[in-house]
């Protein structure tokens, strides 16, 4: 399968270290490529001390200062830098192979004009992504049409989103393959089955609970998920609702004040990080994602492979990729759409990305519909799971061992 694996050197190249999707993916295939034989590195633009993803002795990074803590002449002094200091690296290590995780990393992994084999990867719709007008924006649009096509090959995750690249962004070139998230299932069993030792969040737990796992951002639009909880207890008055994660300062505050402004607060929890979140993704009654726009959501395959239903807003055509055996299902009339691992609800995107200027006078339609899956899901006791009936069918595209193949290939 893997021919000459000595002879492997693999540099993966990330952003962040923190708990998202892209960070975790990142360490599935530093942990399998290891595991393999492979020399494999990890480059994290920015490592803060707060990451929980971590490459140990095999961890480089180019700066411990934070973008949001950095002027805009050393933001860019830091942009102009990074392909110099990412060809330092690939030439110092010999690397044979570079993944590249998110724009960031694609944009400089292509300008560093090195002759390993470029993988980049899109994990989102960036017809919507990149719709603000920044400069950094314009740059990477401008990368789509000019140095991508250094890649060897640019990973998109789902069709939908190879699709939106080139239909909406004006792709240009044909080194675009798709190549779903691959997840260490057995991995992600095992530690689920860690105890949750702390006596609050087991409590927590024990009863009706609805989780959000991933960041605190505009992407995900949490607020919508906190309207839609106000309606759930006045029928599940012991539910609770549990966010993991952090993120936008913005995003946390707001949603904070819209809580104990809609008088529940006291039923709502923020936990934040966790190294392992899915001891807590086991017991959850359900995940709940409200998100303006995804690409394939690593935690909804997480969620089938722990057996927990999962109601989502339509925030790609990408997400019945996952949640459905046969991806051309279509709504009801409320707008409800039922899956073989839980509900898809319309989407809430509607043309802007920012958090609320004002708190709301009423929750919309579109929360209400939400709302209305939830309940459905915390109702269903005695009903048989469908994400545990369908798992295995479900789980079968994202098999690690076949996807890491097709990177390097």
């Amino acid at each position: 399968m893997y021919p000459e694996v000595v002879n492997k050197r693999i540099l993966l190249i990330l952003p962040y270290g923190s708990v998202g999707g892209m960070e975790r993916l990142a360490l599935t295939f530093y942990e399998y490529y290891k595991s393999l034989g492979f020399v494999v590195k990890a480059v994290k633009f920015i490592k803060l001390e707060s990451d929980i993803i971590n490459f140990y002795e095999d961890e480089i990074f180019l700066s411990s200062k934070d973008f949001s803590d950095m002027s805009s002449f050393e933001r860019y002094a830091f942009y102009l830098k990074s392909p110099i200091a990412l060809r330092k690296v690939i030439k110092n290590n010999a690397i044979t192979h570079s993944i590249a995780f998110g724009d960031m990393a694609n944009l400089f992994s292509s300008l560093t004009f090195t002759k390993e084999f470029k993988i980049g990867s899109i994990h989102a719709l960036k017809s919507v992504e990149l719709s603000s007008s920044t400069p950094f924006n314009h740059l990477i649009k401008m990368g789509y049409k000019s140095s991508y096509k250094h890649l060897n090959k640019l990973v998109c995750i789902s069709k939908s989103i190879n699709k939106d690249l080139v239909e909406n962004c004006g792709y240009r070139f044909k080194n675009i393959e798709v190549i779903y998230n691959p997840h260490d299932i057995k991995k992600i069993v095992t530690l689920s089955e860690e105890a949750i030792d702390d006596s609050q969040e087991f409590e927590l737990f024990s009863k009706a609970s609805i989780l959000f796992l991933g960041r605190l951002s505009v992407q995900k639009a949490p607020w919508h998920l906190i309207n839609s909880f106000k309606l759930v207890v006045k029928s599940h008055p012991d539910a609770n609702l549990v966010f993991i994660g952090d993120g936008d300062y913005q995003v946390s505050n707001y949603i904070k004040k819209l809580a104990k402004f809609l008088e529940v607060d006291n039923k709502i929890f923020f936990l934040g990080r966790k190294k392992n979140p899915y001891k807590y993704l086991k017991k959850a009654s359900c995940l709940a994602l409200t998100s303006n726009y995804e690409g394939t959501p690593n935690v909804i395959v997480e969620s089938i492979a722990l057996g927990t239903p999962v109601i989502s807003s339509f925030c790609t055509t990408g997400i019945l990729e996952l949640m459905a055996i046969d991806d051309t299902l279509t709504y009801n009339n409320e707008g409800i759409l039922r899956t073989d691992a839980g509900t898809i609800t319309p989407n809430f995107y509607e043309g802007t990305l920012e958090v609320p200027q004002s708190l709301p006078d009423h929750p919309s339609k579109k929360e209400i519909l939400f709302a209305e899956g939830l309940k459905e899901i915390l109702s269903a006791q005695e009903i048989e799971n469908t994400a545990v009936k369908q798992q295995q069918q479900l789980l079968n595209k994202f098999n690690l061992e076949i996807i890491a193949q097709q990177y390097l290939n």
